[in-house]
């Protein structure tokens, strides 16, 4: 398995991330996808890179992602957002869903690392795939092959998640996979911006989106909204 983080940023939070995520999937290879418009490498603060692979490609989540893809030489590709810590059950569920060679794409479900009922209500509907409860923050297994024949990500900044997984419910002609057990993320822009504040902006975005709105001037909106806090890469 590849294992492909876009991020701002690689630091020592991420570092530590990764190594956990080493724990779990020894044998898997670790790409991390920073933007091309950082300082060069060597002049970055240092890190624990063993075994990490580092890429650049220009800034956005969806041109970073096909860049690691690219890269990568697992046949099966696990796309995770940098602020996302995996279940130690990982291994297992991705063993068994995927010895189901008619398996192409699954995800997690989700849980945050911060308890409050708004925030457990939105990642319970998670367990569920739909356009309004599949989104990368849950982490995208997809084999190789099936990520290319369907295209890969579209270059934009904000929902080339939603895209990629409105593409393979098409290939596959169902619903994406959900396995049984939740990655954790961070909470940080419900905490900033106030929940229910921040999920009525997704709810809006979600509906620009639909609507036709450009990814890129839902970025502009959804950037303006974001607290002053840096926030974990899952917003290359």
């Amino acid at each position: 398995m590849s294992i492909i983080i876009p991020t701002r940023r690689f630091d020592e939070s991420l570092a530590a991330r990764i190594a956990s995520h080493r724990g779990l999937f020894p044998e898997a290879e670790i790409i991390v996808v920073e933007p091309s418009d950082l300082p060069p490498l060597d002049e970055q603060p240092l890190v624990a890179t063993v075994g990490v692979q580092r890429l650049r490609a220009p800034r956005g989540r969806g041109t970073q992602c096909n860049a690691g893809a690219a890269r990568a030489t697992g046949s099966l590709l696990l796309f995770l957002h940098d602020d996302t810590a995996l279940p130690t059950a990982a291994p297992e569920v991705v063993e068994d869903a995927f010895a189901d060679p008619k398996t192409q794409v699954a995800c997690f479900r989700l849980r945050f690392d911060h308890p409050h009922w708004l925030l457990a209500s939105y990642a319970y509907f998670s367990r569920v795939d739909s356009t309004l409860t599949s989104f990368g923050d849950q982490g995208i297994l997809i084999r190789r092959a099936f990520f290319a024949n369907i295209g890969g990500f579209p270059d934009w900044p904000l929902f080339e998640d939603v895209d990629l997984l409105s593409r393979a419910r098409q290939r596959i002609r169902g619903r994406i996979k959900k396995l049984p057990a939740a990655v954790t993320t961070s909470a940080v822009r419900f905490l900033e911006n106030g929940i229910l504040r921040q999920q009525l902006l997704n709810a809006e975005l979600m509906l620009r989106f639909s609507l036709g709105a450009s990814p890129e001037s839902l970025r502009r909106r959804y950037e303006g909204r974001r607290g002053s806090a840096p926030s974990a890469g899952g917003d290359p």
